[in-house]
């Protein structure tokens, strides 16, 4: 089936008409938009990945403000970026971010290339990412294949193969080289990522809003439901964690300090602080757990106390039930065995430090109850 399913010539130049005209009149206001910068438009896709278009807004003006180009971001250290991403989640994007800002200093003198090629070599830059910044920085035609477009690609076309499958993304490709006119690849990158977010939504498509559901073979036969196609989800697997608030003296009590422990960089979370502990395995209890896990990671033993809190979260693979706890250090002096530095910290001290969303959420209850405690 070629693009021009109609037989008479007319659908693409029409459905390119009506799509830049939705566009010019409903592109969303977004901070990276009206630049050509691509040190700007590389970060926002990144910031993008795997985030929603709201929480990304404030994550991308508050990188950008600290480190306002590539020779800035170069320069700092990976605590600072990463304390800089904090509370936003899939950590390794700012491990790469980082490297990559070096590459470009090194071995670009300063500037964002802009071949395709020259980009997918970068640290944390993927097809999609290296799509993007080409077109919308530097004018090349490239489609920039996110879910949005391969959603809307999808229906429009009728395409059967699964996204996730190099054969149908390469027919993606191509039907989107065939809708845009060339030069203009960043407009109509942009327009369908718009269309695909706002009314080409995943459950329950605003067809009636669409401004190309005229030339959308899947609308016209009814089953917009039905694309793009995917293959049956796996199962998600869960798994039982635990941490310590692992105190030099009794629990909350003043002047107290507390044992924070460094994720080694190759580690999942890699160069953040956390309240350390770990799994569950089978048979044990929770605060066997604990005390084994706190042997392991740091040679010390531990009272497990009360129960602080018990929190659940989600990463992209898998879930977690994170089961917190007071202890009191009562042997072993700390030592790096399994984490790449620890340190003893006053609760006041911190927030100077970037955690794992899990654990900011532990270390917000924390300062609450200190602070009750403190105004009794």
């Amino acid at each position: 089936m070629t693009p021009d399913t109609n037989g008479d010539g007319a659908r693409i130049p029409a459905l390119r008409g009506a799509l830049v005209a939705w566009y010019a009149q409903e592109a969303r206001e977004l901070p990276w938009r009206g630049t050509e910068d691509p040190y700007r438009v590389w970060i926002s896709e990144i910031v993008l990945q795997q985030t929603r278009v709201e929480t990304a807004i404030g994550l991308f003006e508050r990188f950008v403000a600290r480190f306002p180009d590539v020779a800035a971001l170069a320069a700092a250290s990976i605590d600072e970026v990463l304390k800089a991403w904090e509370g936003f989640g899939y950590y390794r994007r700012a491990h790469n971010l980082h490297r990559a800002a070096q590459e470009v200093v090194d071995r670009h003198g300063g500037r964002v290339p802009a071949s395709v090629s020259e980009l997918r070599a970068l640290p944390g830059i993927g097809p999609y990412t290296a799509a993007a910044v080409a077109s919308i920085a530097f004018g090349l035609d490239e489609p920039a294949l996110d879910g949005n477009l391969l959603r809307v690609l999808s229906r429009l076309f009728r395409i059967d193969g699964d996204p996730r499958r190099a054969a149908t993304r390469r027919e993606l490709g191509e039907r989107a080289r065939v809708l845009f006119v060339p030069g203009e690849a960043a407009t109509f990158n942009q327009a369908l990522m718009d269309l695909g977010a706002r009314l080409c939504v995943p459950r329950s498509p605003r067809c009636h809003q669409c401004p190309v559901a005229s030339w959308c073979d899947a609308h016209r036969d009814g089953q917009e439901a039905l694309y793009p196609r995917r293959g049956p989800r796996r199962a998600v697997p869960h798994v039982d964690v635990v941490a310590g608030v692992v105190w030099d003296v009794e629990p909350l009590a003043e002047g107290g300090r507390l044992l924070i422990a460094k994720r080694h960089e190759h580690d999942m979370l890699g160069g953040l602080w956390e309240f350390p502990g770990g799994r569950v395995e089978d048979g044990e209890s929770y605060e066997e757990a604990l005390r084994r896990e706190l042997a392991e990671e740091l040679g010390i033993e531990v009272r497990v106390d009360e129960r602080l809190m018990e929190l659940q979260h989600a990463y992209t693979h898998f879930r977690i039930t994170l089961h917190i706890y007071h202890c009191r250090h009562v042997g072993g002096r700390p030592r790096a065995i399994d984490c790449a530095e620890w340190r003893w910290v006053s609760p006041g001290d911190l927030d100077a430090y970037a955690f794992p969303k899990a654990d900011r959420r532990i270390l917000d209850r924390l300062i609450a109850d200190v602070t009750a405690r403190e105004s009794a």
